[in-house]
């Protein structure tokens, strides 16, 4: 390990991550490790870490990422990771020009700045899956869809839409939409045996056609106040008819736009703010492994 540790910290709407770029730092990413970088009182603290640009035998062109939780686990993708990832991306020169590829573990995501200053990244997100297999979700067979279904809980049953951008969610649409609901039922749904990888917990309120509202129970970092998975809120809302093909997802942190091109892609577009660049203690991973 390099005694100097660099990185650089972003964040959207308060959903923040530290960037360790190995061309300035080698870093072994261990769930140790991890964690004690997103700890809040003994790190840097943020709701996740980025790692990379990392090379992609398969796409030389492309910039790879690994996406890690504050829990120390690898996650497949994060809509606002991603974009943060971009804005360092050509922050930094790695990126020139006005699109770039980030390859995570579920594949290629473009994304591209919409000022010129980078303060605005829009990412191209995919095409929802909303099969039980792809999420993955046990509760029904591999092939279904699932839409509007029971999800057994102790304290009684809640309507679920599940599906994955890469990574699971679970959008829910109580009477009540707030941070004490999200705190309250988002633990028991993530950590539900149907989920069989957990999930990202999202509680809806649908405006109107062009906008909806949502509180945000994330995989691996609990209550966030903003989050890529506002794209996948939104996809859902879809998906049921609910709402147009550009929608505002308003969030505790703020808002972000989403829109639905023809066949089905998802385009999620909003601010990156970097916060500052740092160099941490030598000393500060002894007796982490």
């Amino acid at each position: 390990m390099a005694s100097e540790f660099l990185f650089s910290k972003l964040h959207v709407l308060g959903n923040d991550y530290i960037v360790v770029d190995p061309s300035r730092t080698a870093f072994e990413p261990s769930a140790k490790r991890v964690q004690a970088l997103c700890d809040r009182r003994l790190g840097i603290g943020s709701d996740g870490l980025l790692l990379g640009p990392l090379a992609v035998p398969d796409h030389p062109e492309a910039f790879g990422l690994r996406i890690f939780n504050p829990d120390g686990t690898e996650a497949e993708t994060s809509g606002d990771g991603l974009r943060i990832f971009a804005r360092y991306l050509f922050e930094v020169g790695h990126a020139t020009g006005g699109e770039c590829q980030i390859h995570t573990l579920v594949g290629l995501f473009k994304a591209r700045p919409l000022t010129p200053d980078g303060s605005l990244i829009q990412v191209e997100m995919g095409v929802p899956s909303f099969r039980a297999g792809d999420i993955p979700f046990t509760g029904m067979a591999s092939h279904l869809e699932v839409l509007e279904t029971p999800l057994f809980l102790p304290t009684g049953p809640v309507t679920i839409t599940a599906l994955s951008l890469g990574n699971p969610h679970c959008v829910i649409f109580p009477g009540e939409v707030s941070q004490a609901n999200a705190c309250r039922l988002g633990p028991k749904i993530e950590r539900h045996p149907e989920f069989p990888e957990r999930v990202n917990v999202l509680f809806v309120e649908v405006v109107d056609r062009q906008r909806i509202r949502i509180e945000i129970w994330e995989r691996g970092a609990g209550y966030t106040p903003a989050s890529g998975s506002s794209s996948a809120a939104a996809a859902a809302c879809r998906r049921l008819g609910l709402v147009n093909e550009r929608v505002t997802v308003q969030m505790p942190g703020g808002t972000v736009g989403v829109e639905f091109e023809p066949g089905g892609h998802i385009l999620t577009s909003g601010p990156v703010q970097p916060v500052f660049h740092g160099r941490l203690d030598v000393g500060w991973s002894r007796n982490l492994s």
